[in-house]
């Protein structure tokens, strides 16, 4: 019988934890590129830009944070963070953990209590999906610290899943090409938000949550309820994902390379208003071109 001797299992263990720190780094380098591409391509944050990154107390806004603070160390312009929570006085939520979290961290932080639960339990009738009206009077709450606080850009944690499955959930019960945009400005043109992680994929965060440890907090609010719509989006994408690997990433790139002129919608593209123009006096149009219209 062999018996492995100590020195073998304390070299096989420093092998494993070299290994995963390595697929760590390899992947946190990743995350901070797809978010520096991000803000690039939409000019998110610029110089002198006090950024308030909102912090749920899940994976997507304790990653954003995270690479955010990274990417604020070695960016070529100068920007301010500030991680704000929305306390909603639901039952038995931790008020410790995220004020002892980012303590820790030593960013500045501001945990606004406004108790928003009752609103929603008192208003959406019990079984019914609570979702809607709790993200109006979180973002509502939000803009109005925003706009007290001087900030300029409201950072929140939506990927790229989350926009694909917007994306389909608009198009499957709304009837309407839609998604969430990398940068909004606020319909009151008082708020620009921004989702830096919009070209970085959920399974990714996961993965860096996992090895960071975040203290996650669920969402007992919404969460829990089950069959929503947006759950089912996520199945159908995760499906596409391990049957045509390379689809999401095709149906994601549809979303920035726009054809008005080739969807129906009146008011993007004036159909009525289409014209033939003039042909050049003494010029044959010749019968092969025509053919190639009749062909598209």
């Amino acid at each position: 019988m062999h018996i492995a001797s100590s020195s073998n299992i304390i070299l096989t263990m420093s092998d494993s934890k070299q290994k995963s720190i390595f697929q760590f780094n390899k992947l946190q380098k990743r995350l901070r590129h797809t978010v520096g591409d991000a803000i690039a391509d939409y000019n998110m944050i610029e110089n002198g830009d006090k950024v308030m990154v909102c912090l749920s107390g899940g994976k997507d806004s304790y990653t954003l944070l995270d690479i955010l603070m990274g990417l604020q160390k070695t960016a070529p312009v100068e920007f301010e963070l500030i991680a704000v929570n929305l306390d909603q006085k639901q039952p038995g939520f931790p008020e410790h953990v995220l004020p002892a979290y980012l303590e820790s961290l030593g960013v500045p932080y501001h945990i606004i209590e406004k108790d928003t639960y009752s609103v929603v339990k008192r208003v959406i009738p019990e079984g019914n999906t609570t979702c809607g009206l709790c993200s109006r009077l979180r973002r509502g709450t939000l803009y109005g610290y925003a706009e007290a606080n001087g900030i300029s850009k409201i950072a929140l944690g939506h990927h790229r899943d989350d926009i694909l499955e917007t994306f389909f959930l608009n198009i499957f019960y709304g009837g309407k090409l839609k998604a969430m945009p990398p940068k909004l400005l606020s319909d009151d043109k008082k708020n620009i938000v921004i989702r830096p992680l919009a070209y970085t994929r959920e399974k990714e965060i996961e993965r860096f949550a996992a090895f960071k440890d975040f203290p996650i907090i669920p969402c007992n609010l919404c969460g829990s309820q089950a069959n929503l719509q947006r759950q089912a989006m996520k199945v159908m994408l995760e499906s596409w994902d391990k049957q045509f690997p390379g689809r999401l990433e095709t149906i994601f790139t549809s979303l920035q390379n726009v054809a008005p002129s080739q969807l129906a919608d009146r008011q993007l593209f004036d159909f009525a208003g289409l014209m033939r123009s003039e042909q050049a006096e003494g010029q044959d149009v010749s019968l092969h071109a025509g053919l190639d219209v009749l062909a598209l």
